[in-house]
């Protein structure tokens, strides 16, 4: 459902329209999305090449195998349960600073 009750319509040179286009096609938005960001105080970033998410996938399947073997070393009674989730939450800070460099705005 959307809350946008208000309708603005601008002009631009062929110069500024080009690089509208250009700039919210790289970072994956639309022209509207990309402008009301602008307008709110955060700049997009450009979307990430798609090597990023392969790297992002591969994380999270170490992830679920430290889990998987976490699970099974916990019910044979032999794990260190500290460091396990220290580990955890090491690897999630790092997924989460992967994000914030290339997938969240920036802010102005």
């Amino acid at each position: 459902m959307r809350n946008r009750g208000v309708k603005k319509q601008f002009w631009f040179s062929r110069d500024e329209d080009y690089l509208l286009k250009l700039k919210s096609s790289k970072a994956g938005l639309n022209e509207s999305d990309y402008v009301r960001s602008l307008v709110v105080g955060y700049e997009p970033r450009e979307k990430p090449p798609i090597e990023f998410y392969d790297e992002l996938k591969k994380l999270r399947g170490y992830g679920n195998n430290l889990n998987q073997i976490a699970r099974k070393a916990n019910a044979l009674g032999f794990i260190d349960e500290p460091e396990y989730w220290k580990n955890v939450n090491a690897m999630n800070d790092i997924i989460l600073g992967i994000k914030k460099r290339y997938l969240l705005p920036k802010e102005n």
